[in-house]
């Protein structure tokens, strides 16, 4: 019998093997000072484009009066338990009232966390014999709720119209042969890597000749798209065929927690079946305030949004007339694809932030195919035209040195910071 402690030791992953002289430095960073456009970086000012700030709520004067005023007067542990026992209170109802109203929803029910929330909801939904059918670039959070699934799931190819409907015809060829079961099709309202927008409207238009409901995870839209801020689904003229909205309050809310919305007695069914709330303590009440003002703020301040989208169309006609390569894109969410090798990456990564002051989130393999780079840059309302132009050169004069071989280096360099 093999230690499973030994066989941990002996493959920390194809991300983990390079901890040692990347710790600190590629992996878990530290930024420091006020969450803003720019922060510190082992002592150095950075402009940051890693974070998802979109409005730039994160320290506004109001949030953060909001926020002290309720820890003050409620503390972090006010309400106790789980809100099915002893952690509900009228505030907690309050923020789902007004999530529901804003999302043209019947109900919503709060969650603790996004990642953990979206993979509950999946595994309390769906049973044996209901198939799931998903893009092929959902997020984590999907895939590892699939995973919690006992049923078949099909993936089509990403926002392949085509492949959804061969997926479908699989699906319910399947539960027509079993008996039992129905179908769930689970995309996104914005695909954080590429940041373009899930076809949301062809999918719900396909409900004319399928039997289905649809899941939409809109972290990335909910806040920044459509007329109100309401996500994708408002973008698109949909809102009414997503069956559950799907959103966390991590990026434009820059907060805590996550909501689930649809028809009241779907959520109902959520709320007294999802195992990752009912064994969990409630949220606490100072995040629960600061979220009712976060909404409020979201709801009566379209000019955060404007703003946000002002800076990352600068971004990105800036980058696209210096000859970058940014996909398709067509939310804020701005990708930069390059090619070369991880030590080429990582050398230019080091370049950007030590002689620019450029704080900027990469993939790359393995998570991509070998030879290719993502840089992916997060425009939000706190960004400045100063920001975007010293950026803009940035990037051109380091990919001028990227393409000429300036950074073909032997192997990742030793940037980890010492470890108590």
């Amino acid at each position: 019998m093999a230690d499973i402690f030994e066989r941990l030791i002996k493959n920390y992953g194809p991300i983990g093997q390079h901890r040692e002289r990347a710790h600190g430095y590629f992996a878990f960073p530290k930024l420091e000072g006020e969450i803003g456009s720019r922060m510190k970086f082992r002592g150095k000012e950075m402009i940051v484009w890693s974070l998802n700030n979109y409005l730039g709520l994160a320290n506004h004067p109001e949030i953060r009066k909001v926020d002290a005023e309720a820890a003050a007067q409620y503390g972090l542990a006010l309400p106790m338990g789980a809100r099915m026992m002893s952690g509900n209170s009228n505030y907690h109802e309050q923020l789902e009232k007004e999530l529901a109203e804003f999302e043209h929803k019947e109900d919503a029910i709060l969650m603790n966390f996004g990642y953990q929330g979206i993979m509950s909801a999946i595994d309390a939904i769906c049973g044996r014999h209901d198939v799931i059918v998903y893009d092929a670039e959902s997020h984590a959070c999907i895939i590892d709720g699939l995973r919690l699934h006992p049923g078949h799931r099909y993936v089509f190819k990403h926002n392949d119209l085509a492949d959804l409907e061969k997926q479908l015809d699989r699906a319910t060829t399947l539960i027509e042969k079993q008996g039992s079961g129905g179908i769930l099709v689970i995309t996104e309202g914005v695909f954080g890597m590429a940041g373009d927008q899930g076809i949301l409207k062809e999918i719900c238009a396909l409900k004319d000749t399928y039997e289905f409901r649809l899941m939409a995870d809109d972290a990335h839209g909910f806040g920044t798209l459509g007329a109100t801020g309401a996500g994708a689904g408002e973008a698109q003229g949909c809102q009414d065929g997503i069956d559950l909205y799907f959103s966390t309050f991590a990026k434009s809310m820059a907060s805590i927690g996550a909501f689930m919305a649809g028809p009241r007695v779907i959520i109902d069914y959520i709320r007294y079946n999802i195992r990752s709330q009912i064994f969990a303590k409630s949220l606490p009440m100072p995040i629960v305030l600061g979220n009712l003002k976060r909404l409020e703020m979201l709801r009566t301040m379209p000019e955060m949004r404007q703003k946000l989208w002002d800076n990352a169309l600068k971004l990105q006609n800036g980058l696209k007339e210096r000859g970058f390569d940014i996909g398709n894109t067509n939310t804020m969410v701005t990708p930069v694809y390059m090619k070369g090798g991880v030590e080429e990456a990582t050398a230019m990564v080091m370049d950007l932030r030590e002689n620019y002051g450029i704080f900027c989130s990469i993939v790359v393999y393995p998570v991509i195919p070998k030879g290719h780079i993502i840089y992916r840059l997060i425009p939000t309302a706190s960004h400045t035209d100063a920001d975007i132009e010293l950026t803009l050169k940035a990037f051109s004069e380091t990919k001028a040195r990227l393409d000429a071989g300036a950074y073909k280096v032997a192997a990742i360099p030793d940037m980890a910071e010492e470890r108590v």
